[in-house]
């Protein structure tokens, strides 16, 4: 029997790698972004949903996930940046939206999952969630607050492995603004995104699989950097 993978934002970077990756190890995996990635596979089924629409996702999406039964891994990987500016420059609508997308969306998306069979849940954070880099305001107020909602839920979801992931700097669009249309001198975090390691997403798949493997030596709500394995 194929075991279930769900993916958000499966339709580029991380997420897209992902999904192509557990295709080839024999998965069934099960996607939710806004428009559909080019693949065809018999073991690939979709959703199309804006996960920003947070008021709609337990109305739209609770019969695509339940549905599904029993989940073997769930990767929270759909976010958003936000803009790179001062925090005193950056209304609080616009920490509102990144706040939305990346930790309320996956609150009601948890929700559902506490009601099904769920092995483990991945929220792919960042190393933005410890590091109060200027500019990375809105980025790193959502990815904290993932960090400790995965905590929060692993004290109920006790049948259930949940952790925080930071994969590393992966090679995407917005990490493309980052390195190349930031001033480096005001915002000196580009520069190290700049000089850094930085991975294909493909490679930053294989290394979040593999660090799965290890998942048991970890306690549930715990954040992991992969870089520090």
């Amino acid at each position: 029997m194929n075991k279930n993978i769900l993916i958000t934002g499966c339709s580029s970077g991380l997420g897209l790698a992902l999904t192509k990756l557990y295709l080839e190890k024999g998965y069934k995996v099960f996607g939710i972004s806004r428009r559909k990635p080019k693949i065809e596979h018999k073991n690939f089924f979709f959703k199309e949903f804006d996960l920003s629409k947070i008021e709609s996702i337990k109305i739209e999406l609770s019969t695509f996930i339940t549905n599904i039964k029993e989940i073997d891994t769930v990767f929270l990987n759909a976010g958003m940046l936000g803009e790179i500016k001062e925090i005193t420059k950056l209304e609080t609508k616009e920490i509102q939206e990144v706040l939305n997308l990346n930790v309320f969306a996956n609150k009601e998306l948890l929700d559902i999952l506490a009601t099904l069979k769920t092995n483990t849940v991945v929220g792919i954070s960042s190393g933005a969630s410890k590091n109060g880099s200027k500019g990375w305001g809105s980025y790193s107020l959502s990815k904290s607050s993932l960090n400790m909602l995965l905590n929060l839920y692993a004290k109920e979801m006790l049948d259930t492995k949940l952790l925080a992931i930071a994969p590393g700097v992966i090679e995407t669009p917005m990490t493309d603004y980052i390195r190349f249309d930031i001033d480096d001198e005001i915002f000196t975090s580009a520069k190290k995104l700049k000089n850094g390691e930085i991975q294909k997403p493909e490679a930053a798949a294989k290394r979040l699989f593999e660090v799965l493997k290890t998942k048991n030596e970890f306690e549930s709500g715990s954040f992991i950097d992969v870089r520090n394995i």
